[in-house]
């Protein structure tokens, strides 16, 4: 088990005005924690990384525009979500290491290739199509999502992605809209067009960015994990010139934070 480390909460200013709360663990350099799909800070396993980080490190561990506690001021665009990552860096202290997790961990590769100040970047699974195992995805999901969000079909929206984009067995989420938590997933429904465009169309691998990461970078992928999301971690690690990889034994997708913890360790502490 993970223990427990005080938390404070606060709130960064993105570039545009919109407030993004986070919540700050333990003393040290700092580290930032970058969420995927769904999820927002207090998640068990970014709060579980947070808590375990926290002796060493200054984590803050923040709800991206449109979730939790922070806001979401229009139009989106990937610029703003890169502002906002940039708005945390500088209330850490004005450049961080950061730890992104699936389509977040996409979001912290990209603030990484437009200049952001962050100093080491670790990865978890970055769920890029590089072969025809992957999710075949129209290059317009984003755009199709977003008109349903518009007609109020948030129902809709969270099973396409699920099904489409997670792999998620249509009968599991048909089941999942049977329970009484699902108005809470459908709640966050229009941040599944972000994701979608973080990605970008039919989440290709953006090779000539990836080129311009400069930074040290660790790349963690689960051996339970489809093949095709080993495949894109090798990928990533081929683009970004300073990358390594890692392949945590029985994970899978949703990696448990005991599993994470020893890796980012080692490579944050790491000179």
């Amino acid at each position: 088990m993970l223990g427990a480390a005080r938390r404070m909460s606060g709130t960064a200013m993105s570039a545009d005005g919109t407030a993004i709360a986070f919540d700050r663990y333990g003393a040290g350099p700092a580290v930032i924690l970058v969420h995927g799909a769904f999820t927002a800070r207090g998640h068990a396993t970014m709060a579980g990384v947070a808590s375990a980080l926290a002796p060493w490190f200054t984590v803050y561990d923040y709800d991206r525009r449109g979730r939790g506690d922070s806001g979401d001021t229009p139009p989106y665009a990937v610029e703003r979500e890169i502002e906002d990552l940039a708005a945390v860096i500088e209330v850490a202290g004005g450049s961080a290491m950061v730890f992104g997790g699936s389509s977040g961990a996409a979001l912290a590769l990209e603030a990484a290739a437009r200049g952001s100040a962050i100093s080491k970047l670790a990865l978890w699974e970055p769920p890029y199509h590089v072969d025809d195992g992957a999710p075949s995805l129209p290059d317009d999901f984003a755009g199709q999502l977003d008109a349903l969000v518009r007609a109020g079909r948030r129902g809709e929206v969270v099973e396409r992605f699920m099904v489409e984009a997670a792999e998620a067995p249509p009968e599991a989420v048909a089941a999942m809209r049977a329970q009484p938590s699902w108005r809470e997933i459908e709640a966050v429904a229009h941040t599944l067009v972000y994701e979608a465009a973080v990605m970008g169309p039919g989440n290709a691998l953006p090779v000539g960015r990836l080129t311009a990461v400069t930074q040290p970078t660790l790349v963690l992928n689960g051996e339970d994990s489809p093949p095709w999301m080993s495949k894109a971690g090798l990928a990533v690690v081929a683009a970004v010139p300073c990358a390594q990889r890692r392949l945590l034994e029985n994970q899978a997708h949703n990696v448990a934070p005991e599993a994470l913890v020893p890796e980012l360790l080692e490579f944050f502490v790491a000179g």
